[in-house]
């Protein structure tokens, strides 16, 4: 399991947002600083270097870095009939040999030698998304594929760079994955109480629809 490339990207008006965008992230070489970027609202990417144009919906502690898996990329390139390069997806790191969107809610990557990272809740395909890639009904199918990738919070800073081993170092003791609570908050709404057995490592947004889905419904 490792880090095939470290990828950001830097702000741009673009034709498909009223707002610039960073979505077309690119591979970096060199070390990479990761830290917590703060709030969700306020802080932005946990990457040095970039950029996020929406900070409504994106970035902050939750949302610190995105992962996806180069074998999901490879499977999409497949599909659709076109390269796909590392960062298209917007993604801060494309790993190779990892299950990244069946990781644990919780479950933590040691990254290099300091870097620890924690999984809090796998990727909402948004218009910016849809704009970027191009493809009718974009989010709908990526949506119903449900691989999609992983947002981490910043455990340990560190840095990061291509060719870093990754170590799971940590596993929590239940089955919410960040593909399933993708499922939960999309196209599965009645997994959502389940969800909260992911406990504090769940992202804050995805907890607090949780538990009002359980509040106005109650637990099966």
């Amino acid at each position: 399991m490792r880090i095939l490339t470290v990828n950001v990207g830097s702000t741009r008006p673009v034709e498909y947002s009223d707002r610039p965008s960073a979505i077309d992230k690119r591979p970096v070489e060199g070390a990479v600083q990761v830290a917590d970027p703060g709030p969700s609202g306020v802080g932005g990417s946990g990457l040095a270097g970039d950029m996020i144009g929406d900070l409504r919906h994106h970035g902050g502690s939750d949302q610190a870095v995105y992962a996806f898996a180069r074998e999901d990329l490879d499977a999409w390139q497949r599909e659709l009939g076109r390269p796909l390069h590392n960062g298209i997806f917007g993604e801060n790191l494309t790993t190779e040999g990892l299950e990244v969107s069946e990781a644990l809610i919780g479950e933590r990557w040691r990254i290099g030698d300091r870097l620890v990272l924690e999984v809090t809740d796998g990727r909402m395909p948004c218009r910016t998304f849809q704009g970027w890639m191009g493809e009718p009904g974009w989010v709908r199918r990526f949506t119903q594929r449900a691989r999609s990738g992983a947002y981490l919070r910043v455990i340990e800073p560190g840095e990061v760079r291509a060719g870093d081993p990754v170590q799971i170092v940590h596993r929590p003791d239940h089955t919410v994955t960040a593909a399933m609570g993708f499922r939960a908050a999309t196209t599965e709404r009645t997994l959502l109480p389940e969800v909260l057995a992911a406990g504090d490592a769940l992202h804050e947004d995805l907890r607090r629809i949780a538990r009002e889905y359980v509040a106005k419904y109650g637990r099966p």
